[in-house]
């Protein structure tokens, strides 16, 4: 059997700054981010993706509220599914042209997923989840005062609307996932976290408004499908400690023990690395072999143990 890697693409990296934000920008972002995949996949690993979809969902509420004296607006799990279709549609055929330009034909398929969720969970009371693009703090305050916002400051990077962000606790389409991977498939699935969902005692499904966080879904995912390799494609080269300062030191290779020392001493921001540590962790206590963090273009080296952060048990 294959090697079977789960690369989570996240949100932020398909922009690669504020002047290019556009669908077109994002979807050249998706393209270049495919091109280091492929190789990773003809060496003759099984890959699975997933993607973040916090900055886009931010948009499309955006998008929405601005249209509201227009059109109806759009119910959060939806905008979810809308990232999931069109980020994933990016990703399934800018994967498919790079594997043409590699001179070779694969099927690559987008899923749209559920994810279960406890409809008590405390963050639909308490929003941490920050959606959208940056906002200066005058800025959000009046979004908060004029729009009913919820909003906070996110990793000293600025300000950002906030939304409810439940634990992911089943992904509901794994049998479909399997299923195309076992047919030599390469699935893009749970996408933004996937579309947050409760069940009913009657046994029906319902969505509901939030979003999971994607790094939390991608364990989730990497665990149910006994994958050896979790890596984070992300916006920064390798994890830092004292990160910002002239003390800053960046890790290549850290032991799941270090790991845990480093988050509990406080070296992640909560909006920023600090999630992909906890499920990096979650991952290797679970039988992971190991978890990479780094930017895209360094995928294909980071594999090779040239580039980016290495965690191990």
């Amino acid at each position: 059997m294959k090697p079977l890697v789960v690369i989570a693409i996240g949100g932020n990296s398909l922009i690669t700054d504020s002047e290019h934000l556009s669908v077109v920008d994002q979807y050249r972002a998706a393209g270049e981010t495919a091109a280091n995949i492929a190789p990773i996949i003809a060496a003759g690993n099984r890959v699975v993706i997933t993607h973040g979809n916090g900055p886009q969902v931010g948009f499309i509420l955006m998008r929405s509220e601005l249209t509201r004296d227009v059109l109806h607006q759009v119910p959060l799990a939806n905008c979810v599914a809308d990232t999931q279709g069109s980020i994933g549609m990016q990703i399934a055929q800018t994967l498919q042209n790079a594997f043409r330009v590699l001179g070779r034909e694969r099927q690559v398929v987008a899923v749209v997923t559920q994810v279960l969720v406890d409809p008590e969970d405390p963050s639909f009371a308490n929003p941490t989840k920050p959606i959208g693009p940056f906002m200066n703090e005058a800025e959000a305050r009046q979004r908060a005062r004029d729009d009913g916002w919820a909003i906070a400051e996110d990793a000293n990077r600025g300000w950002r609307r906030v939304v409810p962000s439940p634990a992911p606790l089943e992904i509901l389409e794994m049998p479909v996932i399997r299923a195309l991977l076992d047919s030599d498939t390469i699935v893009v699935a749970a996408g933004g976290g996937g579309i947050p969902v409760i069940r009913k005692e009657d046994g029906s499904l319902r969505p509901r408004p939030a979003v999971i966080d994607k790094d939390a879904a991608s364990c989730l995912l990497a665990q149910e499908l006994d994958a050896s390799v979790l890596v984070f494609s992300t916006d920064v080269d390798m994890v830092s400690l004292n990160l910002g300062t002239p003390e800053q030191v960046d890790i290549d290779r850290m032991t799941a023990a270090e790991c845990r020392r480093y988050l509990d001493e406080g070296h992640f921001a909560s909006g920023s690395m600090r999630p992909k540590i906890e499920a990096a962790l979650a991952f290797l206590d679970s039988g992971g072999q190991e978890v990479i963090i780094t930017q895209p273009h360094h995928l294909e080296a980071a594999m090779q143990g040239d580039k980016g952060t290495h965690i191990v048990p």
